[in-house]
């Protein structure tokens, strides 16, 4: 599966998600144990939405200090179509920054999809939805992540030890394993 196809079928399936968010459920804990359901909502449609400025030349702005709306569903949707389109008139040649330092642009928009197909997963298990990834897609990711997540990138992005769960795991559960979820 093409990176950009990818990315817009993981964007289909956060936004999905996002939009099955109750208010009610904003404060509750999630599978990123320093965030709640706010923060990391927050945090998601960010990285989206900084990712987009990146890919259209424009500075990147700290995702973890991006304000959410009233309607997170709707807001997502609206960043992740605006950045899709952004990367998509970019196209993948070249670098660019997208606030952690210059980056060939296939190595950017393989962190939006492994960011956003990973914590779809975390949403939806912190507000009770289904946390299945289409299975493309999740593929998609963990080839991105396998390739990308040494034990630096570990260490500097937080992420837990890998968890074992077999070869014959879902592709969802070997993704969210490798980044140190709990299927």
């Amino acid at each position: 599966m093409e990176l950009l196809d990818a990315l817009s079928e993981s964007f289909d399936h956060a936004a999905k998600i996002v939009g099955g968010v109750q208010a009610g459920q904003l404060d509750a804990p999630t599978p990123c144990r320093e965030w709640t359901l706010r923060q990391l909502l927050a945090h998601t449609t960010g990285v989206v939405a900084s990712m987009g400025l990146a890919a259209r030349g424009l500075e990147p702005q700290n995702p973890n200090d991006f304000a959410l709306d009233s309607d997170v569903g709707a807001q997502f949707r609206t960043e992740a179509d605006r950045t899709l389109a952004a990367w998509r008139e970019r196209g993948l040649d070249g670098e660019l920054n997208v606030g952690a330092g210059p980056m060939p642009a296939p190595v950017a928009l393989g962190i939006n999809l492994a960011d956003t197909t990973t914590h779809s997963w975390d949403i939806a298990r912190a507000s009770g939805q289904d946390p299945h990834i289409p299975d493309d897609v999740a593929r998609a990711a963990l080839g991105f992540v396998q390739q990308f997540v040494n034990d630096d990138v570990r260490a500097f992005a937080g992420f837990a030890a890998p968890v074992d769960v077999g070869a014959t795991a879902s592709p969802t559960d070997q993704l969210v394993a490798f980044l140190g979820r709990t299927p």
